[in-house]
This record gives structure tokens, C-alpha cells and sequence, in this order.
């Protein structure tokens, strides 16, 4: 129950923070530093990793088209440790990402680690996840979401996805890119399973992926690629990602404005956001390791779209949480949604 409250405390202030990004209540964001760094780890130390991206499992027909723009030729690749702001994680972890895009900053990827400890301040070998934010500029809840994990006993890793945090401006402000980044933001977070794997004190049997609202149309599509995540959590998202552009009320009307502003159709819209389509690669989803968290009054994205993807994925009923609530205040089931992740990620791991 201590924790739940704080939780919702903190949720306040994130709240305040989102909504007013310039005042002083943003510096409630920053937490006090962790104790010192583990000694096996240091800042510039760099790790070999090498991508498992693996699609051979060819589609036939339109699947089989949407693969071939997702992937790309796995390789090997650094993992480097940076200082990160004061506050935001233990360690900044970069590494290069697999779609660039000709910008060196935004192709420079970016993840906070938010580290879980124990009782006496002791880094511990624990399961991991990689939370994909929100569309909004502070990654507020997306931040909340990957501390809340930490406490829990999971270590977090939030990846700022291109145009966002160290990676320049974000990418909503640019109308014309917009669309066009998730792919690569796609590319980004499939790598970066493979980027955390090779850390310390991750459990490789144990890493999961989650992701909320824009964050969670990336994390459905990534679910389709290769089955790379051993378990997976989308919340307030689903397919058909140009209904919610073209449909969808408050910050998707929002968006919607800007690329129209741009001088975007709406036949236009739909074709950048078909790329990186969830619906075209649903099928290939495991469902028994994907867990849909949607609203019934959702006004942003629409339930429909939830539903379709979860039809798409064949979730089974107790893998689609439906919850009475809209896009925003379905923020106050988080504490609930945590705890339940954190068990996910948690239970043992059945041997082969």
C-alpha cells in the first residue's frame, strides 16, 4: 500500500509536469541520485552485442512486404554506458541505431536505466524491461512507468525514441517527419532487447517489452516482427494507426491538425503510416506472452483499433484488460497494471 501511494503522489506531480512542461513543478521529475554505480560498471565502458533480429519465417503476400521494410541486415554493434542527467537512471545506454536516418544525434539511441535495488542499495540481477514512452514531450508517464518497474524489483530501460530527449526535437514538431520516424523507431527498439541482453545484472531469460499510446503502436509492431521479447505489454494502442491520426479526438487531433497544416491528405497519412502497420504482422504475434491493456471510453484511440488487434493477434479474453476508463485517467489502474507486470516478469522461467 506505501507504494501505491507514492505512486499516485507521484503521478500528480507527473501530471502538473506534462501539462505545464516550463514550471517548477517539471524539477519534482528528478529524483535524488542512486547510491554509487556498481564497481563492474563505468561510465564509457563499452559492450559487444550483435543483433538476433530473425524474420526468416517469411509471410506470404502483404506480411511478407511489411518485413521487408522493417528489417534489416543484423550485425554487430556497441553498447556504451554515459553519465545520464542527475535523476533520470543509474546509466544513459547508447547505441547505434539499425535504421539511421543521416542525423548523428537522433541515430545515436538513447535509453534511462532505472535500475532496481535492494534494501541496501545493492544493483540485483533481476529480470528486465524496455518501456517505450508516450507521445508527450517529458516522457512523463513513460518515466513512471519504468521507475514504478524498478521498485518492483525490474530493472527499466526507457528508450527515448527519435526526436526525443538527448535525440533532438521531438518528432511530433515535425510534421513531415511524424510518420516517417517510427520505422526506424521500430528498428530501435527490436535492437534494443539485444543492446540490454548484454549488460550486467540483466536476466537474459527475463526481458520484456512494454509501451503506452504512440509508444504502444511501436511496441504492437515489434511484437510482430520476430518474437524477440519473452513477454510483452501494450497499453491505450492497438492497429490501425491511421484511424487513430485521422479519427481520434485531443492529442490526436492534435497531430492530425499539423499534418493536415502540412499540406498531408488523408490518403497521404494513411500511406506513411502503413510501414509500420501493427495489423499487417499481428498474426505472428505469441499471444500467450502479450498481455493488451485498452479503455472503453478511449476518445484518443479509438477501441475498435484495439480491438482489431487483438482479434488480429488472437489475445486470448484474459489478455485483452479492458478497462472503464478513457486514454488519460486510465493512469490511475497503473499501480494495479505494475504489480501485475512485475509478477509477469518476475515468475520463474520454465527450462527447455
Amino acid at each position: 500500500m506505501t507504494f501505491r501511494r507514492n505512486l499516485l503522489i507521484l503521478l500528480s506531480f507527473f501530471i502538473l509536469a506534462e501539462e505545464n512542461p516550463t514550471s517548477g513543478a517539471w524539477a519534482i521529475q528528478a529524483e535524488p541520485a542512486l547510491a554509487d554505480s556498481p564497481t563492474d560498471m563505468k561510465a564509457g565502458q563499452v559492450f559487444s552485442a550483435q543483433d538476433s533480429l530473425d524474420v526468416a519465417a517469411v509471410d506470404p503476400g502483404d506480411a511478407a512486404d511489411c518485413l521487408k521494410g522493417l528489417r534489416w541486415v543484423p550485425e554487430d554493434f556497441s553498447v556504451t554506458l554515459e553519465q545520464p542527467r542527475r535523476g533520470f537512471g543509474l546509466w544513459l545506454v547508447r547505441f547505434p541505431s539499425p535504421r539511421p536516418q543521416g542525423d548523428a544525434n537522433g541515430d545515436n539511441v538513447a535509453m534511462e536505466w532505472y535500475a532496481t535495488r535492494n534494501e541496501n542499495g545493492d544493483i540485483q540481477t533481476a529480470p528486465a524491461v524496455v518501456v517505450v514512452h508516450e507521445s508527450g514531450r517529458n516522457m512523463a508517464v513513460g518515466r513512471l512507468i519504468a521507475r514504478g518497474l524498478a521498485g518492483m524489483g525490474v530493472h527499466a530501460f526507457l528508450i527515448q525514441l527519435p526526436g526525443y530527449g538527448v535525440r533532438g526535437q521531438p518528432i511530433a514538431d515535425d510534421p513531415q517527419k511524424f510518420l516517417g520516424a517510427l520505422q526506424q523507431a521500430v528498428g530501435d527498439v527490436r535492437r534494443a532487447r539485444d543492446a540490454i541482453a548484454v549488460l550486467p545484472h540483466v536476466d537474459q531469460k527475463r526481458i520484456g517489452l512494454q509501451g503506452t499510446s504512440l509508444g504502444g503502436f511501436v511496441t504492437a509492431t515489434v511484437c510482430g516482427l520476430d518474437q524477440s521479447y519473452d513477454r510483452q505489454f501494450v497499453f491505450l494502442a492497438g492497429g490501425n494507426l491511421h484511424d487513430v491520426v485521422l479519427r481520434g479526438q485531443r492529442d490526436a487531433a492534435k497531430v492530425r491538425e499539423r499534418l493536415r497544416t502540412a499540406g498531408l491528405s488523408d490518403e497521404q497519412i494513411i500511406a506513411l503510416a502503413r510501414p509500420v502497420e501493427p495489423l499487417r504482422i499481428a498474426h505472428r504475434v505469441k499471444a500467450e506472452t502479450t498481455w493488451l491493456y485498452s479503455g472503453i471510453k478511449d476518445d484518443v484511440v479509438p477501441p475498435s483499433c484495439c480491438h482489431a488487434w487483438a482479434d488480429a493477434a488472437n489475445l486470448s479474453e484474459s489478455h485483452h484488460i479492458q478497462m472503464p476508463v478513457d486514454h488519460y485517467s486510465g493512469i490511475t489502474y497503473l499501480p494495479k497494471i505494475l504489480g501485475e507486470m512485475a509478477a509477469i516478469m518476475l515468475a520463474p522461467v520454465d527450462e527447455p
